[in-house]
């Protein structure tokens, strides 16, 4: 959620429940500009909140010139300071995903521990992982897993390089409601998947991302229209409580997700 549209794109997704109170906008709308001129970002987007048992944790994300590559997370407890995320690397995602369980605390230095030494049939393993790695990877995670932009808001140069495209004017009314004109904004996994047929229907300046549709299990995203028909609203079951937001024929989208940074595990047997 771009951080210049922060005042009225919190008014899609209200829907949700994803709301904030009049300090917490006024803070971010002050500190997210300071922030993009500190790190020297092409602009900085109003990620979320991970809620946590003592604190909760608010959530910026910076871009540079390539909008997929060049990103950058940071935290903060009161949406004034704001502090960097470390970088997600392999072992990192392996530890977090073998010690941390339960809710977030809420204290950047608590550590997840697994201790696994002297038990039967299992490796001597001692497993130690701090808050702060996992809500790097849990950030991390949603991002690659759930993060929405409608069909052709972006454009990727014969270079490689993604960039907002300008002449976007937004999906119709038709097109919105359609879960295959809506793309992951993370690295494909799928697309070279396709077959030679399907990928002679691809535009490969915008068709460069996996579509909503091809995910498993299906059924994992709700598409609704809100706010009198105006507003498309897609919702990930998966994560829960990742929303993301289209105004048809105009360029306005964005995604924000508020809740406590557990994946649903359980989807597939809730279909």
């Amino acid at each position: 959620m771009d951080s210049s549209a922060l005042s009225y794109s919190l008014e899609f997704v209200a829907g949700s429940g994803h709301t904030l109170n009049v300090e917490q906008k006024t803070a971010l709308q002050t500190s997210l500009l300071i922030l993009k001129k500190n790190y020297k970002f092409n602009r900085v987007l109003f990620w979320g909140k991970i809620l946590g048992l003592k604190e909760d944790y608010f959530i910026a994300q910076g871009r540079g010139e390539d909008e997929m590559q060049d990103k950058k997370n940071l935290y903060s407890f009161n949406c004034m300071d704001w502090f960097l995320l470390p970088p997600v690397t392999d072992s990192m995602m392996q530890e977090v995903s073998t010690a941390a369980k339960g809710r977030f605390i809420g204290d950047p230095s608590y550590v997840y521990e697994l201790d696994r030494r002297g038990q039967a049939d299992e490796e001597d393993v001692l497993t130690k992982v701090n808050e702060e790695s996992r809500l790097a990877v849990t950030v991390h995670q949603i991002d690659e897993e759930a993060s929405v932009i409608p069909r052709g808001a972006f454009v990727k140069s014969p270079h490689g390089l993604v960039q907002i495209n300008r002449s976007f004017g937004g999906l119709s009314h038709s097109e919105a409601g359609k879960l295959d004109n809506y793309l992951h904004f993370s690295e494909p996994k799928r697309l070279k998947t396709k077959s030679i047929l399907e990928m002679g229907d691809l535009n490969p300046a915008i068709d460069f991302l996996d579509e909503l549709r091809d995910d498993i299990p299906k059924g994992s995203w709700s598409l609704q229209f809100e706010c009198a028909s105006n507003v498309c609203v897609l919702r990930s079951l998966l994560w829960l409580g990742l929303t993301s937001y289209h105004v048809p024929m105009t360029p306005q989208h964005g995604y924000i997700y508020i809740g406590h940074g557990i994946k649903n595990l359980d989807l597939p047997f809730m279909l």
